[in-house]
């Protein structure tokens, strides 16, 4: 064959390709499985830095996450579990609708949820969970991560000592169910119960955390809204008289009494 002609050039570099195109194919399909476990180790150790856990070794990381995450739960819109397990599928950034994962842990006897969250940084998407005690009401601990924030800046929303750690003992929700849990500006904290500093320097990502954390709990109102003893008392295996629920109280927890 003549390989000063343009026929083997175009051969040659056509063979080349294909040869190519096979060979990163099949590094690809070889290394999936192994990046989807990578991913799914990730996730598992920001659930568990949201209870305050810090497993740097992937082997420990994983045995913690199975003792202290007990169920992935599924919800719908108005609160009911729709499946024990399932959860841990859905991506942050399709939480919403009937779609709302539940982590149920329990650390040391007491029982944690820890809620997924998703929202918009300066530039690029953020992320989190928050960890709630038993009460639904109370944070016991978060996790926030970013994609592309500045450093120093608002990438300092992954700071554990600096911007994490004083959620701890935060109130999320009000009695009526409100969300109440805010970020403000650096050094503007009026109420220290549901209020935490922003980053000085950070203002955009600080709304953006604050907003996601809204948004994202906000999506489980009917989960979160604590049970009112009037509408239990109101309430009979045979009728409820929902005029003693005040409106925050879901349909779902009428529900339960009257079965």
């Amino acid at each position: 064959m003549n390989t000063n002609k343009n026929s083997y050039t175009f051969i040659y570099a056509s063979v080349m390709v294909v040869i190519v195109a096979f060979l990163l194919a099949f590094v690809s399909s070889v290394l999936k499985p192994m990046q989807e476990k990578n991913i799914e180790l990730d996730k598992k150790k920001q659930v568990l830095a949201a209870l305050n856990i810090f497993e740097k070794d992937n082997a420990a990381a994983e045995a913690a996450y199975n003792n202290y995450v007990k169920a992935d739960q599924l919800l719908d819109a108005q609160g009911n579990v729709v499946a024990e397990t399932g959860g841990f599928a859905v991506e942050n950034a399709a939480v919403g609708g009937d779609k709302l994962p539940v982590y149920v842990c329990e650390v040391e006897g007491d029982t944690k949820y820890v809620l997924p969250l998703y929202g918009a940084g300066l530039w690029g998407p953020i992320w989190g969970y928050v960890a709630l005690n038993a009460d639904k009401e109370t944070i016991y601990g978060v996790y926030f991560s970013h994609a592309g924030e500045t450093p120093g800046l608002g990438a300092e929303i992954t700071n554990y000592e600096k911007f994490q750690k004083p959620f701890i003992g935060k109130n999320a929700i009000d009695a009526a169910g409100n969300v109440v849990i805010s970020v403000v500006k650096n050094g503007k904290v009026q109420n220290a119960e549901c209020e935490v500093d922003g980053i000085s320097g950070g203002t955009i990502t600080s709304n953006g955390v604050n907003a996601m954390l809204k948004d994202g709990l906000g999506l489980y109102k009917a989960f979160l809204t604590p049970y009112d003893k009037a509408c239990e008392a109101a309430c009979t295996a045979a009728a409820c008289d929902t005029t003693a629920c005040p409106e925050s109280i879901p349909a779902t927890a009428i529900q339960v009494v009257n079965q």
